[in-house]
């Protein structure tokens, strides 16, 4: 805004911000006003709910009555100039609906095509996060990233449709409840095979965060549970791989650190990652199925399938794609004690504010 507004503007909750703290709305409503401005209206008294004082950290409720005192006019120093996003053509837009495999009112799973980056960095201009535009659909705004694959990744990617389902998707993946099941082409054939890798990972020195390497000193914890579905003689072997963390690049440094990389991985297998005999040299990794908690109740659970050049290398092998049906997805491990004590405070820190909202409400009837 170049001048400042002199009404008094009221915004009625939704039901997607349904227990959202104040300052995470203006956060997510209003960005161009700061945290430090939203306290000083708390404090003078601007700032109100239903009638009633607000702080920023307190929770609104679906319904309720938030009144903002005029907006004041950004300084020209630092005011931020809007960020246009250029119009997606009609071909981007198709592209993009194309790659729907799953939708609903709070989720989108697209099959992302390797060569496509999730975000945009230093030249990359094309992205998932360039053609969110075109899956809005029905709903007024964009949906949003919960997690990323490599660009040479392929597979099932989850979208969040509004900011609640966002948040309690983040959660899961946080608190590791959501199951990710990938397939890959890897060089030679595990001894082990049913097999759990648990080796650290940390950034590799001297890459600038680009590589990553085992790092049993300063490495974060990684797991990794890899099983042989099929092989095709000593030269390449199916697996299936399921991460327990998510760690930068965990399954491909995982096979690469037991001696068997992924085709087409020249990252971390160098030259000893590709083979011969007409075989791709793109990357053979591929998420396969995502199962997470949905946030209307049940499961999500959605399948992609393989692009063209992984499926063409699994018919020059020979290899029977129904063997990789029969294999149950690994059930979310128990929580920790840690995870359980964090769940107790949070709760008990929900359970408190709720009490001093009740008490808020009855002072105001």
């Amino acid at each position: 805004m170049s001048e400042a507004t002199t009404e008094v503007r009221q915004f009625t909750v939704g039901e997607d911000d349904d227990g959202i703290r104040v300052d995470r709305w203006f956060k997510r409503h209003m960005p161009d006003t700061s945290f430090n401005l939203v306290s000083r209206w708390a404090r003078t008294g601007q700032l109100r709910v239903d009638g009633a004082r607000a702080t920023p950290g307190d929770r609104l409720t679906v319904g309720q009555v938030l009144r903002v005192p005029p907006a004041e006019a950004p300084k020209a120093a630092t005011a931020r100039p809007k960020l246009n996003r250029p119009t997606l053509s009609e071909d981007q837009i198709a592209f993009a609906r194309e790659l729907v495999i799953h939708k609903d009112a709070s989720a989108i799973v697209i099959n992302k095509p390797p060569g496509l980056a999730t975000q945009g960095g230093t030249k990359t201009h094309e992205h998932v996060d360039g053609l969110l535009d075109a899956l809005q659909y029905e709903l007024e705004g964009r949906p949003k990233l919960v997690h990323r694959l490599d660009k040479d990744t392929s597979g099932a990617l989850l979208l969040a449709r509004t900011s609640r389902a966002a948040a309690y998707f983040a959660k899961s993946f946080s608190g590791r409840t959501a199951r990710k099941l990938y397939w890959a082409l890897v060089v030679g054939v595990p001894e082990v095979e049913d097999g759990f890798i648990d080796l650290p990972i940390a950034k590799q020195p001297g890459t600038g965060g680009e590589k990553m390497h085992v790092d049993m000193e300063e490495g974060q914890a990684a797991r990794t549970r890899y099983r042989v579905i099929e092989q095709a003689g000593a030269r390449t072997a199916w697996v299936e791989l399921q991460p327990h963390t998510g760690r930068t690049h965990q399954l491909r440094v995982h096979m690469a650190a037991i001696g068997h990389p992924i085709v087409g991985d020249g990252k971390y297998g160098l030259q000893d990652a590709f083979l011969t005999g007409g075989i791709s040299r793109k990357m053979h990794l591929h998420a396969r199925r995502i199962r997470i908690d949905h946030p209307d109740g049940g499961k999500l659970d959605a399948t992609a399938e393989l692009p063209h050049h992984f499926a063409e290398s699994m018919a020059t092998l020979g290899f029977d794609l129904s063997l990789g049906e029969q294999l149950p997805m690994d059930e979310p491990p128990p929580p920790t004690k840690a995870l359980l004590k964090q769940r107790a405070k949070a709760h008990a820190k929900t359970v408190r504010k709720e009490r001093r909202g009740e008490r808020r409400s009855r002072g105001r009837k």
